[in-house]
């Protein structure tokens, strides 16, 4: 009895092992007869996927992904009929999928034949009164076929019967391919004002389709959509949302006294919100908008860190195209700061914008230079002491002390290797040894910089390098490169027309030379800030006839693009120089600023 029950079991145990044995290999076919099957149905060898598909769904014929793969190749064969007569018996099951209802009506669209669609397209419909879940379902496959309107009211009807269900993202979308706007927007903000999103996944699809043209026509529905909505229901949502449509718009008025609103309404302490603004209207260079945003922080902050950056930024906003008698004045508006807050950590911005004053515009470095020493003294954090170094060091090179700078920039550089701010000021390392004529020192740190996580610090360590690599291999003496390293030294110290004359000199008696091109653009820049318009445009024009193979034809037509759209009034012009970026310098560092720029002239929405 014992050996039969044991025989028994053994038995038993391999018949078990064989249905696990037997269920993976039917697992492992179909998984791979599926992958046959798309594989060649992607490929457009329909006849090959239809025979996997058939087999696919004799053997599960409720999966429902199988049948639609099966349908699919039945209508790119253009064997309707087959399709029709799978989807009819489908369709005879009282619990059918409502999807092969609109395959069936699809079916018959293909053949031209809309009257008979159109039942089963309804049917499909009726499907979501008895279970409201089939909505998205419904909805998603109307899209598909891009038969807008019933996947409009698929959805609607889903949030009507079941309110917990939101498609509003969806027929956002829909609205938007279909040009209904102001369905779009209304979708999208019900989205953003429930919370089923993020404000910012939101605004950048309405980014799509505004532009920063105020009467643009969407721009318009936008505002008309925001409005009604905060006199319907005061949020201050609606506050937040039309003040960033008026930044886009570059309407910084109304986009202030929108942020006045919101920071009075929610009796916030803090004024971030105020200045960001304030920083986004100073990168524009829209001084005259951005002295009240600051003038307003200064006077309602309780934050002194906050107080005394708006303070910075309207002392910086006074020293644009300021003339030397001004400067007096300036001062004494820093050393009342300082007296107000001290020689402290928390400070450190003020004691560097005041050193960087006294050296870059008054052109006294030895006091800053002490003052900034003196904050070393400070207990400060490790990013604290970086950027006091690598402010010392900027002075140090202004006074030619290049030993003493280098100092600085090295033990930044070693402190915060992996930081981006390591990063600068190993480009300050190469910078300041070019300065200094040590060629070879600055192209070893310049290497490395090439693979910068900053775009900008990669880009101009690129541009460094080539200037000195490819001016060294012609010229042993480098004669050329140490002269243009003394006019960028000149340029940095802000001593333009000495600069300028000392770029001539290498236009002059190095013609022909590699080193022309990069003379003509450090001067065309340098003749620009001195609003020599006409001189640095005939530079530019000269990089482009005689380099339009070099590695700044690229910078040239970019400055020139600038230079019309910004100064010289010129936007057609303009468009030219950013269409030549476009098409045939698409690896260019400028290539992302060209087309949003060229598409803006154009009068495209921009995002």
């Amino acid at each position: 009895m014992f050996f039969y029950v044991i025989f028994e079991i053994k038995i038993a145990l391999r018949y078990f092992l064989f249905l696990i044995t037997y269920s993976l290999f039917q697992t492992f076919t179909c998984a791979q007869e599926d992958f046959l099957a798309k594989q060649y149905f992607n490929d457009g060898e329909y006849e090959k996927a239809l025979v996997f598909y058939e087999k696919l769904v004799a053997k599960s014929p409720r999966r429902t992904d199988y049948a639609e793969g099966l349908i699919a190749s039945y209508q790119q064969l253009e064997r309707y009929t087959d399709a029709e007569t799978f989807l009819l018996k489908k369709i005879e099951d009282p619990y059918a999928f409502p999807t092969f209802f609109i395959e069936l009506g699809y079916n018959y669209t293909l053949q031209d034949q809309p009257e008979k669609a159109l039942g089963f397209y309804e049917q499909a419909i009726q499907k979501i009164n008895e279970n409201p879940n089939f909505g998205y379902s419904v909805g998603y496959r109307f899209q598909k076929y891009a038969l807008l309107d019933y996947a409009i009211q698929a959805y609607n009807k889903a949030m009507e019967l079941k309110p917990d269900l939101n498609y509003d993202f969806q027929l956002a979308r829909i609205y938007g391919e279909k040009g209904d706007v102001e369905k779009m927007y209304s979708s999208y903000l019900n989205l953003i004002y429930e919370g089923r999103t993020s404000r910012s996944n939101v605004l950048r699809n309405i980014d799509d389709f505004i532009s920063e043209d105020p009467a643009n026509t969407n721009n318009v529905l936008l505002k008309k959509v925001l409005l009604k909505k905060a006199q319907k229901d005061p949020d201050v949502l609606w506050n937040e949302l039309l003040s960033w449509l008026f930044i886009q718009q570059k309407q910084y008025n109304s986009a202030f006294n929108q942020e006045k609103a919101i920071y009075k309404r929610t009796g916030e302490s803090s004024l971030d919100r105020l200045e960001n603004l304030g920083q986004i209207v100073l990168e524009e260079k829209n001084y005259t908008s951005a002295i009240p945003i600051f003038e307003y922080i200064v006077e309602n902050s309780n934050n002194p860190v906050a107080k005394l950056n708006a303070q910075l930024h309207l002392i910086d906003i006074e020293l644009e195209g300021t003339d030397r008698k001004k400067l007096e004045s300036v001062e004494k508006k820093f050393q009342a700061l300082v007296t107000e807050y001290g020689v402290q950590s928390r400070s450190l911005q003020l004691q560097i914008a005041y050193g960087n004053f006294l050296t870059f515009k008054k052109e006294n470095p030895k006091p800053a230079i002490a003052m900034l020493k003196e904050c070393l003294v400070l207990p400060l954090g490790r990013m604290g002491v970086a950027y006091v170094k690598l402010a010392l060091g900027d002075i140090l090179v202004y006074d030619q002390k290049f030993n003493q700078a280098l100092i600085y920039f090295t033990q930044v550089q070693k402190s915060l290797k992996n930081d981006v701010l390591g990063q600068d000021a190993r480009f300050k390392v190469a910078q300041t040894s070019f300065y200094k004529g040590d060629f070879d020192w600055a192209l070893t740190q310049l290497k490395v910089l090439r693979g910068s996580t900053s775009q900008l610090i990669a880009n101009d360590a690129m541009q460094l390098s080539l200037l000195i690599s490819d001016n060294s291999l012609e010229d042993s003496t480098q004669t050329a490169l140490k002269k243009y390293a003394r006019a960028d030294l000149l340029a940095y110290q802000n001593k333009n027309r000495e600069a300028i004359e000392t770029l001539e000199d290498i236009l002059e008696n190095h013609k022909g030379e590699k080193i022309e091109d990069e003379a003509l653009l450090k001067q065309g820049e340098l003749l620009e800030a001195q609003k020599s318009y006409e001189a640095a445009e005939f530079n530019y024009k000269k990089i482009i006839a005689f380099y339009a193979d070099g590695i700044l034809a690229d910078d040239a037509h970019f400055a020139l693009g600038e230079l019309y759209r910004n100064i010289l009034g010129q936007p057609e012009k303009a468009k030219t120089q950013y269409e030549k970026i476009i098409y045939n310098y698409q690896d260019s560092y400028y290539f992302p600023k060209a087309r949003k720029h060229f598409r803006m002239l154009r009068g495209d929405a921009i995002n």
